[in-house]
This record gives C-alpha cells, structure tokens and sequence, in this order.
C-alpha cells in the first residue's frame, strides 16, 4: 500500500465520524492540497464531546496490506497528540487498533509503526481481551484526535505506505 495525496479525488474517499455521533460539536475534514493530505478542524469540550476523526476504505490497497510488516506515515503536526486507527473484522463495531504519535511542528516526520505497537481499544478504553491485529482484516485506516484540548488543528500528511 502507498497512499499519496497527489489526486485530488482521494479527498471523497474520506469521511468524518466526529464527537456529534453522541452530542459534541467538534467537527473536522479531510482536504487534499498542494500534494498533500490533511486532516484538520475544531475540537470542542461542550456537551460532553471532545474528538474527531476522518476515516477511508482500504478498497485499492488492502491486498498489500496482508504481507506487510506495519505502517509508515510521513506526517507534520502542529503540536497535538494524533492517533492512527486501523478497523478489523476481529473487532467489533466500536472498536478499532490504535497507535498514538505527536509530529513535529517545524518539519516532515516520518513514523514506523509495526503491527504489535497498535493497541486494541473500544471508546477511548484498552481492550484486554482482544487478539493482536491481522493485517488482511482491516477494514478502515483512519485518524483521530482525542487529547482533551478544545481548539484548531491540523495533521499534514505527505506519504502512508505499507511495509
């Protein structure tokens, strides 16, 4: 898998879930410009709410995912706590594997997760039972900011590939 935001067109193949879904008001997208994706919005406290996230089918690349060793995301931050989620038929509905990485604000970064840094979790809460991830099972790549801070953000990414 090789995912790059040089197509404007693989801004529709993202979409939202935000805290609305249980009554916040936070709100996020997912853009496409000069060559790169992003991830960016409002995260608001009130009414109980505090994340956003944006999420994409694997459907042209989840074949490569089953040989691969983890993920490697070039990515620049703006100081916040992201997280990299992965949805599994293993799991159920409201769950999903994570992996938590704060990028640098000044320059491109890029991170290696292998599949055993990701961490089952269900609402914001480690799932202790659940089997390790089986890469040919994800449904979903997404991301997720959930660090219990209101205001703007913005996760720039240039490249995610599969390893």
């Amino acid at each position: 898998m090789t995912l790059t935001f040089n197509d404007p067109s693989e801004q529709q193949r993202w979409y939202a879930v935000d805290d609305g879904v249980m009554g916040g008001k936070s709100r996020s997208q997912f853009s496409v410009v000069d060559g790169e994706g992003r991830f960016h919005g409002e995260v608001s406290l009130e009414n109980g709410g505090g994340f956003a996230s944006v999420r994409r089918e694997p459907h042209d690349f989840e074949s490569t995912l089953a040989d691969a060793r983890g993920i490697t995301l070039t990515v620049r931050g703006d100081g916040r706590t992201y997280q990299l989620r992965l949805k599994s038929n293993s799991l159920g509905d409201a769950s999903a594997y994570r992996v938590k990485f704060t990028p640098a604000q000044d320059s491109w970064e890029t991170f290696y997760f292998s599949w055993e840094a990701f961490e089952a979790v269900r609402r914001g809460k480690r799932l202790t039972d659940a089997p390790p991830i089986a890469p040919a099972d994800i449904t979903q790549v997404g991301f997720l900011i959930a660090d219990r801070t209101a205001g703007s953000f913005c996760l720039r990414l240039q490249y995610m590939q599969s390893l």
